[in-house]
């Protein structure tokens, strides 16, 4: 890979030994899953095989993971689903305003379909207040939905006392875990959760696989994609199965080599920070001040406008991210960071995210740090 990409956060590139395992699997293993012959069982089996993975990784009930395209398909199924499933309960929902797209359009979606929704906002260190989520439940509240990690300032909200609450109260819980899952452990049983997704290019993996976890998905979950019996009735299509099997392989290596990304991650930071320090750079940092989401770090630099930098890093090779959309052409404002520090505050223009990743070498951020020394 030609220059210095500091946005794992966004993508990260396909593991070798992933690349492989679907190469293969395209190779040899071309059968159809659902048909009966040796072939078609095969493909069966590596589906399986991964099914149990996942479930394992989650302490989940395998017949509970469904393979989907990725974390935008799971949000909205678990979602909408479920403000189906209970919407003879009540209307209200619980959400914060920082949650990825996926999840606060779904939001948008089901209050055209006269559902009332809450959005908990973030304080400055990225984080929700558990006593205003208290104080947002109704005896009309039925669904709760509150991310897992940011994936812009890398704040971890606290799902067990999330959790907690919520199994007290009877409510079902959804979490977007699309940028924690395998680097942080997740216990649904212990944390409650009914819900969440994950998509495998967060881990290596390939693009356009994933899967959503839905607590008793045989008596809960109804598919809104229809045709074929595929994942159990609660999915149509045929079963991707090299995709399948290169997010099986990417899991493998995350159990294999996860302990020791997490350290290099909270190296680079503390390397990255200090060095920065030293040359007289006047980042400061969003969000929370120790790490939480390691691989993830949201800079302030004052007067120095995002847009302008990231044309400036990008060229000098380095590749990095606003965590902000690009709408018609103009970058606009974070809308987490908005929600954080204000619409009024510097913060929301003059941020990048950096975020790390396995191959992120110390020389790669003595190269970023350069750069910022010859434009600042």
């Amino acid at each position: 890979m030609s220059g210095t990409y500091l946005d794992y956060a966004a993508t990260t590139p396909m593991a070798p030994e992933v690349i492989a395992k679907i190469t293969e699997t395209m190779q040899m293993n071309y059968g159809n899953a659902s048909s009966l012959y040796t072939i078609g069982r095969e493909s069966r089996k590596i589906i399986e095989d991964t099914r149990q993975l996942v479930a394992k990784t989650l302490n989940a009930n395998p017949n509970d993971i469904v393979f989907n395209s990725g974390g935008t398909e799971a949000n909205n199924s678990a979602l909408i689903n479920a403000a189906k499933q209970y919407s003879h309960q009540g209307n209200h929902i619980i959400t914060t305003a920082v949650e990825h797209s996926s999840v606060y359009q779904t939001m948008k979606y089901l209050e055209s379909k006269g559902f009332q929704v809450t959005y908990l906002d973030f304080d400055t260190t990225g984080h929700i207040s558990l006593d205003a989520l208290k104080n947002a439940i109704t005896d009309q509240t039925i669904i709760v939905s509150i991310m897992a990690g940011n994936n812009e300032v890398g704040s971890l909200q606290n799902l067990q006392a999330i959790g907690d609450l919520l199994a007290e109260k009877e409510i079902f819980f959804h979490t977007d875990t699309v940028q924690v899952y395998m680097n942080e452990p997740i216990d649904v049983q212990q944390l409650h959760v009914d819900a969440l997704s994950m998509s495998a290019h967060k881990i290596y993996g390939p693009k356009g696989i994933g899967f959503m976890y839905y607590r008793d998905t045989a008596k809960n979950f109804h598919s809104y994609i229809l045709g074929g019996d595929q994942e159990n009735k609660h999915r149509a299509g045929t079963e991707n199965v090299p995709l399948i099997a290169g997010m099986q392989k990417a899991i493998q290596l995350r159990l294999e080599n996860g302990e020791q990304e997490q350290k290099h991650f909270i190296e680079l930071r503390q390397y990255l920070l200090e060095s920065a320090k030293e040359r007289q750079l006047d980042f400061e940092v969003n969000g929370p001040q120790t790490p939480e989401l390691k691989h993830i770090l949201n800079i302030y630099w004052p007067n120095h406008p995002s847009d302008i930098n990231l044309i400036k890093f990008d060229m000098n090779d380095i590749y990095l991210s606003a965590g902000s959309a690009c709408t018609a052409g103009s970058l606009e404002p974070s809308r987490i960071l908005v929600d954080m520090f204000g619409s009024d505050s510097p913060r929301t223009t003059e941020s990048f995210r950096i975020s790390f990743g396995e191959k992120t070498s110390f020389k790669e951020i003595d190269h970023f740090l350069d750069v910022c020394e010859q434009i600042k």
